[in-house]
């Protein structure tokens, strides 16, 4: 079973996120939330929980659409108030079976090695080492990685592996049992419910939990690591596009149903279904389903669902439904 929480807001990434949940923003060719929830099935889980909170009726209406039983069953949960992540996950409680539980954040695509951590049996946390781990909840080991002590955001981080919000567990019932016990003393961390600490309860009881490598860690949460992302994962993919009358630089994604007349596309643009381009030059780029650009020069923009960008602008943000004109 995987538990995706995907409740979050995403004030950072307003306008978009006042219409859209943050993990349905377009990345690469396809919504953040899809990355994460394609791969499932590849490793072997049919099931996953999804804690929803923010627009979860549109989260819910996406996923049901896309995916089906036997290939992903999907249940979901509201949060109804923003009180932690370990509040969130303790929300799937009811779902669980005490089988093998993946933990992923539905807002941050990573690449790792997940085979090879479902069938090591043993509890364990995806790290990447950071140059700010005061950002981030941390880990420290023991040299042979094993996790020995667990802090949340450290004034003085005593080091670097930041966690990066994929986590394994061999069994589910002593996380929940933790979790449980954390809200019935009230612990709390910055004013939350933090998964950390009820790792840290685990660790302290002799839970072995070990650390895996992230190998790509890929931020979503603004609009320039969004951007930032879209052009890795299409590099990556060597993603590319035929669109005659228009001159392409790859790498480029560009759904089906787009419609791309005289333009010079690329490098690193992600053009969704919808789409109508034409007499534009656009570079560095996401352009969101059922939008309109035309005779423009765009760079480093987001352009959202169905909205509209006309004229001489050269780098926009502009949320759905929105038209920007220059006559």
């Amino acid at each position: 079973m995987a538990v995706v929480p995907v409740a979050g807001v995403g004030t950072r990434l307003r306008p978009h996120t006042h219409t859209q949940p943050k993990v349905l923003l377009q990345v690469a060719g396809k919504p953040i939330l899809a990355h994460i929830l394609d791969d499932l099935p590849r490793l072997g889980i049919s099931r996953a929980v999804l804690i929803v909170g923010h627009m979860g009726e549109r989260i819910v209406e996406f996923v049901r659409s896309r995916y089906r039983y036997p290939t992903l069953e999907a249940e979901f949960v509201e949060q109804p108030e923003r009180l932690g992540l370990g509040h969130a996950v303790s929300l799937a409680e009811p779902f669980a079976d005490d089988r093998p539980m993946l933990i992923i954040l539905g807002d941050t695509i990573f690449e790792a090695d997940l085979g090879s951590v479902l069938r090591g049996g043993t509890s364990s946390i995806g790290v990447k080492p950071v140059k700010d781990p005061q950002r981030f909840g941390i880990v420290e080991t023991n040299g042979q990685g094993r996790v020995v002590r667990m802090v949340e955001k450290p004034d003085r981080p005593s080091s670097n592996l930041a966690i990066t919000g994929v986590y394994y567990f061999t069994h589910g019932k002593p996380l929940f049992d933790a979790l449980r016990e954390l809200r019935e003393k009230n612990v709390r961390t910055r004013g939350e419910f933090q998964l950390t600490d009820a790792m840290q309860l685990l660790v302290e009881r002799g839970e072995t939990i070990t650390t895996f490598p992230i190998d790509g860690w890929y931020d979503c949460g603004k609009t320039e690591t969004l951007l930032e992302t879209n052009r890795v994962l299409l590099e990556k993919h060597s993603a590319t596009a035929d669109l005659p009358g228009s001159l392409v630089c790859g790498p480029v994604s560009v759904a089906e149903g787009a419609v791309v007349e005289a333009c010079i596309i690329g490098p690193h643009v992600s053009i969704a279904a919808g789409a109508r381009l034409r007499h534009a030059v656009v570079r560095n780029s996401i352009i969101n389903p059922n939008a309109r650009v035309e005779n423009v020069l765009l760079e480093g923009s987001v352009v959202g669902d169905s909205a509209i960008v006309m004229g001489r602008f050269k780098r926009v943000n502009v949320g759905d439904s929105s038209e920007l004109s220059i006559t």
